[in-house]
């Protein structure tokens, strides 16, 4: 019997375990056709239905180079964004991180930099990655300081890399070593 109730990784104020198919009759689906939730991501572009999510949800489960998951906040087990290492390549010991924090009425509180100092210490640690690298557009501020905070470091700009609402917009891609991690976050 499974236990819908085990957390795959916790931390402070959050838990986080497998995204599920039961996530897309939630508010999943409305935050990835959200045009400000989505204003500083890929997302938004073209309408997600629950149909198209389930699809993700299901080939993400059978994949071996990413893991998606759920944040949801410790005090009530909601559902407040996703997280995930993609593209992992075990033979060079490296990842992509994306996140989506879809719970606008949190912004600007910390969550999205604990959900990626969690994911990134697991990465390190638990998956032996020796490199992690995330992409952001040019007009997402608030993963562009959680790129900063962490102790990612900036290695290229995409240039015009995606038209969005009307707009060519830069990729910034930042990328962090497992040295460099341990080094910002080791206790003082």
């Amino acid at each position: 019997m499974h236990n819908k109730n085990k957390h795959f990784l916790e931390s402070k104020r959050l838990v986080f375990r497998p995204l599920n198919e039961s996530d897309i009759r939630g508010e999943y689906s409305d935050w990835l056709n959200d045009p400000e939730v989505c204003e500083g991501n890929r997302h938004a572009i073209f309408p997600q239905s629950q149909m198209s999510l389930l699809k993700y949800i299901r080939n993400a489960e059978k994949s071996n180079d990413q893991i998606l998951l759920a944040i949801l906040l410790l005090s009530d087990k909601r559902h407040i964004g996703n997280i995930s290492l993609q593209n992992i390549d075990f033979l060079n010991r490296s990842a992509d991180l994306a996140i989506l924090l879809g719970a606008k009425d949190l912004w600007g509180k910390g969550y999205g930099l604990e959900a990626v100092s969690v994911l990134i210490n697991y990465g390190f640690e638990r998956l032996g990655l020796r490199r992690i690298t995330c992409g952001t557009l040019s007009n997402n501020l608030g993963m562009r300081k959680i790129a900063q905070k962490i102790g990612f470091h900036q290695e290229g700009i995409r240039r015009e890399a995606v038209y969005k609402n009307k707009n060519f917009l830069d990729i910034f891609e930042y990328g962090i070593f497992q040295h460099e991690f341990k080094l910002a976050h080791k206790p003082k």
